[in-house]
């Protein structure tokens, strides 16, 4: 292994908890009677997160943003080979940005403690960090102190909902426990707890919703690549405990987001305070004549959506994408396995080495700029590449062709510009969040669909 794929993938080592973490609910009326409510998913680095800080760099941030993003490809790697983790009624939600990354507000127990987390589709048990705490890692918020709230309530080791926690087990008081293992090494352990949650409306804000009997992960031992900045992850991910699923006769598996661009990342000059939005049941709903849509794949006892990328074109050039994934044995050789991950907890995206040496060698060969090293791969003296940034379009199954703009391609760091695709392992893609922005992204898992719309999500 070089010394530059080593960096990579010791950055990408960094990445895998810039996660948002979920939980479940009954159905519940609003007191203005509308069909849902909305939140904000808030970047790590907004003004209006708790963990701004003006005296870090733009170039810093993203560099950091950089590093969660390839500790992500071995949780992955891992995680899907030996996972250890265990109506009508529509919510939305505001998302805040995080240096590639995105937070949620929550407010945990009653009287309720406000938190906020990272929201992550790539993950299935949403957790915190809880007092009393036999090894915790640092956070800047306080920790969530369960014998402060009076609706906290510990899971019994053989009830129903303890065996929906994958790699549970069961002390000698009855308590239900989980262990999560992250393929960095990174660690949470605690008990497995029922608990209200509310979240506050962004359509009207002196009202919120409060959610009864969560399920969710009170973590006593936790440590690894955290970031401080997250007290835990809300998982979004395809799974019986995960948030959607706990939701799931209120929201009828629907859910959507909208990112807005990261402007140290990719500057769009919007207002600093500009805030994503995520949605639930209804108003998840994406449509419209410009919407493209492709099968969210399903596996067996597999929490990821995973895709099917049939290729990528670069200024018109199609590249045809195969990966190893999904070479399968003759017992399900007409079975579809898909061959990308999409993850809002990801912020580059990730594809097999083979295939990336093709994308980077085309490129380089349609964009006539001045190479210089940086944080990743593939960086130009911006620029040298204004205006001359090729058309890359991702063409998914079912004639999804997302037409990429140059900000989800290129990012800025300083005065360089770099190739925001990478090289990851060699079996393995992962459709990272900043190909994500600014669009409208809609997963239905009733019917297994997967909808994309572009849209100025500064406005959504």
């Amino acid at each position: 292994m070089n010394s530059k794929v080593f960096f990579l993938l010791s950055i990408l080592a960094f990445l895998a908890f810039s996660q948002l973490a979920l939980v479940s609910c009954r159905k519940t009326k609003t007191n203005h009677g509308s069909d849902g409510f909305t939140l904000d998913l808030i970047h790590r680095d907004s003004p209006l997160s708790p963990y701004y800080n003006p005296s870090i760099t733009p170039s810093q941030r993203l560099r950091d943003a950089f590093q969660r993003s390839f500790s992500r490809v071995s949780f992955y790697t891992k995680a899907s080979i030996h996972p250890t983790t265990l109506v009508n009624h529509a919510i939305q939600s505001d998302i805040i940005p995080d240096s590639g990354d995105y937070l949620m507000k929550i407010s945990i127990g009653m009287p309720p403690m406000k938190t906020y987390a990272s929201l992550d589709t790539g993950s299935e048990l949403t957790w915190v960090q809880c007092k009393p705490c036999t090894h915790c890692y640092k956070q800047i918020l306080p920790l969530f102190d369960p014998r402060k709230s009076s609706t906290y309530k510990i899971i019994g080791c053989h009830s129903k909902e303890c065996e929906l926690v994958r790699g549970k087990t069961c002390d000698k008081k009855n308590v239900c426990e989980y262990e999560l293992h992250y393929g960095d090494g990174s660690y949470s352990f605690g008990d497995v707890a029922f608990e209200t949650f509310t979240f506050d409306l962004t359509s009207n804000k002196v009202d919120n919703i409060s959610i009864p009997h969560v399920i969710f992960g009170c973590g006593h031992s936790n440590d690894g690549t955290f970031s401080n900045r997250t007290t835990g992850i809300v998982g979004l991910a395809d799974s019986k405990i995960s948030f959607i699923n706990q939701l799931d006769k209120q929201i009828k598996g629907k859910f959507s987001y909208c990112l807005v661009p990261n402007n140290d990342i990719s500057p769009s000059y919007h207002p600093p305070n500009t805030t994503s939005k995520i949605n639930f049941g209804s108003k998840a709903v994406v449509s419209g004549p410009n919407v493209l849509t492709t099968p969210i794949i399903r596996r067996n006892n597999d929490i990821f959506y995973y895709l099917h990328l049939e290729s990528v074109s670069v200024g018109g050039k199609k590249l045809e994408f195969k990966s190893p994934q999904v070479t399968n044995s003759p017992s399900n050789a007409n079975e579809d396995l898909g061959n990308i991950i999409i993850d809002s907890g990801t912020t580059l995206t990730m594809i097999p080495g083979e295939f990336y040496d093709k994308l980077e060698s085309t490129l380089v060969e349609m964009i006539k700029g001045k190479r210089i090293g940086g944080p990743l791969p593939l960086c130009y003296e911006a620029k040298s590449i204004v205006n001359k940034i090729p058309n890359i379009v991702f063409h998914f199954k079912d004639n999804a062709d997302i037409e990429l703009l140059p900000m989800n391609t290129f990012a800025k760091v300083n005065d360089l510009s770099c190739f925001s695709i990478v090289k990851g392992y060699p079996n393995f893609a992962i459709y990272g969040n900043l190909q994500q922005m600014n669009f409208l992204i809609g997963y239905d898992l009733v019917n297994h669909k997967l909808s994309f719309l572009p849209t100025n999500c500064t406005k959504h």
